[in-house]
């Protein structure tokens, strides 16, 4: 997957939109199948970890226009171990457009809304961005990485701009599918590079 333009470069613009149209073909079994492999891979490794905080995106549905591998029942499960989990809120506040992700605890899918763009979120009190200070590990999004770390993002800089509230020491982790993984991602020095990468065949450590 290296869309490139006139240039012979590989635009941001031309692989997410490869990876968007591929997403959207992707068979809904495979989606389940792929997720499932994803949230038992995240379970194993976390297997041996006493119960701590972990910051996961909580992912759009199938049948969105941006679809993306599943975390509501990976959240779920996370939470029903014992961990507590802190989940992006996105929705404007009273004074307007947010600028970074706020957080919330996530205390089960029943209590979850729509929030921007149809993107759930805990309907519990914001914690401030600065709540991903207490994440142990953060599981995020995006639609392309690299065996070095490098990280594309959906567009918008929400989770670059969310992970410098992180902690030092502290993990970042990107889910993707297995042809999303490149060789090469056209990067700029913002893009916050991360430490692993959860495919559905297995766990990627990031030099």
């Amino acid at each position: 997957m290296t869309p490139t333009g006139p240039d012979g470069r590989t635009s941001k613009q031309d692989f997410r939109s490869q990876v968007l149209a591929a997403r959207q073909q992707r068979p809904a079994h495979q989606r389940l199948a792929d997720d499932r492999a994803r949230t038992g891979l995240v379970l194993r490794l976390l297997a041996e970890v006493e119960p701590s905080t972990i910051a996961i995106y909580l992912s759009t549905q199938p049948h969105a226009k941006r679809p993306e591998p599943g975390t509501i029942e990976l959240a779920t499960a996370l939470w029903t171990l014992g961990h507590r989990v802190l989940a992006p809120v996105l929705s404007p506040t009273d004074e307007g457009p947010r600028h970074a992700p706020d957080w919330a605890w996530f205390t089960g899918p029943a209590d979850l809304r729509p929030g921007l763009w149809g993107i759930p979120e805990p309907t519990g009190p914001a914690l401030g961005a600065e709540a991903l200070g207490q994440a142990d590990l953060v599981l995020c999004s995006g639609l392309g990485g690299t065996r070095e770390g490098g990280r594309l993002g959906v567009g918008g800089g929400w989770f670059d701009r969310a992970l410098a509230h992180r902690r030092p020491g502290c993990p970042a982790w990107l889910l993707l599918n297995e042809d999303e993984l490149v060789d090469e991602l056209p990067l700029e020095p913002h893009d916050v590079r991360v430490d692993g990468i959860v495919l559905p065949s297995g766990f990627v450590p990031c030099d």
